[in-house]
C-alpha cells in the first residue's frame, strides 16, 4: 500500500522509503537510476505510467514533482508506493505547493538515489533551457518531448540555441525505426542518390529532424513535404536507377519499395511512451547525432529546400 505524508519534508519521505524498504525484506535499493518527471499538474498521468513501465527495463528511483505554484500555502505533500507496488522500482509523488514549486530542486536533491546517475524527463512545457534548470542542471540525461509544444517545428530552432550534451527529445527517438529501416535499406547495392523528399504532418519535429538526418548522412538536398499524418509517413530517395521508398500512412504498417525488389510489408507501429523513454535510458552519453541534426535546423537551407 502506499504512503500518504501530508505537509511533510525531504527528510521525512527519505525515512518513509526506507522503512518500506525494510518492511518489504531489503536494505538495498537495487536502482540503477533517479528519474525525475517534473510536471505541474495531473494531465500527465499518462507519462508517469509509462516511467513506471520502463522500469522493469531499468529500475528506478521515479520522482514525480508536480508544481503547484498557484497553491496559496508553501508546503509538500507526498505519496510513497514501495518497490514492487508499482513495479519494480520506488515512485514518490510530491507535490509542490505555493512558493516551494519555484524551490523543486531543494527537494528533488536530498532525494536522488546516491551516487547514480539523475534523468530528468518533463512531458509538458519544458524549460527553454533544459541544462539551466534547477533540476536539468542535478541530470546526466534531460528529455524533452516537442509534439506536445505550442509551435513544434519552431521549438526546434529554440532547442538547438540552448542545447547541452545530455539534452534529447522523444521527437527524435521517434525516428529510430525509420533510420534503422533507411539505413538496412540503403545497406544493399544501389544506384547514387540524387535527391531525396520526407513527409509528414506539417507540426511534426520528427519529420524535420528525419529530413536533416538524411540531407547531413547522404549530402543531398531533401526537400520536406506535408500529409495528413499520423505522425512522419515517408521517405522517398531517388536514385539513377529509380526510386528507394519507404511508406507509412495507417501508422503500424509501411512498405518499402527499391529497383529491382519486390514491394515488402514492414511492421513500422508508432511506438507508446513507455518504449520511448525506456530507449533515452539505455544511453547517458551524449548524442552526437541529434545535436548535428538539431544544429541543421536551426541553419537556413542553403539548397532551399522547404525544411
Amino acid at each position: 500500500m502506499s504512503e500518504l505524508l501530508k505537509d511533510t519534508t525531504a527528510a521525512g519521505i527519505n525515512k518513509a522509503l526506507i522503512a518500506a524498504r525494510r518492511a518489504g525484506g531489503s536494505q538495498a535499493t537495487g536502482q540503477v537510476l533517479t528519474l525525475v518527471v517534473v510536471t505541474e499538474d495531473d494531465e500527465h498521468a499518462e507519462a508517469v505510467e509509462a516511467a513506471v513501465i520502463t522500469a522493469a527495463e531499468h529500475p528506478s528511483r521515479i520522482l514525480v514533482a508536480r508544481c503547484r505554484s498557484t497553491a496559496d500555502t508553501a508546503r509538500l505533500d507526498s505519496e510513497i508506493f514501495g518497490s514492487g507496488e508499482r513495479g519494480p522500482g520506488e515512485l514518490v509523488i510530491l507535490d509542490l505547493c505555493g512558493e516551494l514549486a519555484a524551490h523543486a530542486d531543494s527537494v528533488v536533491l536530498p532525494l536522488l538515489v546516491p551516487d547514480a546517475p539523475v534523468v530528468t524527463y518533463w512531458p509538458g512545457q519544458a524549460p527553454a533551457d533544459p541544462s539551466a534548470d534547477p533540476i536539468g542542471a542535478l541530470s546526466q540525461r534531460r528529455i524533452t518531448d516537442l509534439a506536445t509544444a505550442a509551435d513544434p517545428v519552431a521549438g526546434l530552432t529554440h532547442r538547438a540555441a540552448s542545447y547541452a550534451e545530455g539534452d534529447t527529445d522523444l521527437s527524435w527517438t521517434r525516428v529510430t525505426p525509420w533510420r534503422s529501416q533507411l539505413a538496412a535499406a540503403l545497406d544493399q547495392p544501389h544506384d547514387p542518390i540524387v535527391r531525396g523528399s520526407v513527409a509528414g504532418e506539417a507540426d511534426s519535429p520528427s519529420t524535420e529532424l528525419l529530413a536533416r538526418w538524411l540531407q547531413l548522412r547522404l549530402g543531398i538536398e531533401v526537400e520536406r513535404g506535408t500529409s495528413g499524418g499520423p505522425g512522419l509517413t515517408e521517405v522517398r530517395l531517388v536514385t539513377e536507377g529509380g526510386e528507394i521508398a519507404l511508406v507509412r500512412t495507417d501508422g503500424r504498417l509501411a512498405t518499402l519499395s527499391a529497383p529491382g525488389w519486390p514491394e515488402r510489408p514492414i511492421a513500422l507501429p508508432r511506438r507508446p511512451l513507455s518504449e520511448l523513454i525506456a530507449e533515452e535510458l539505455r544511453r547517458l552519453d551524449p548524442d552526437e547525432i541529434y545535436a548535428d541534426c538539431l544544429a541543421a535546423c536551426a541553419t537556413p537551407d542553403p539548397g532551399g529546400t522547404s525544411l
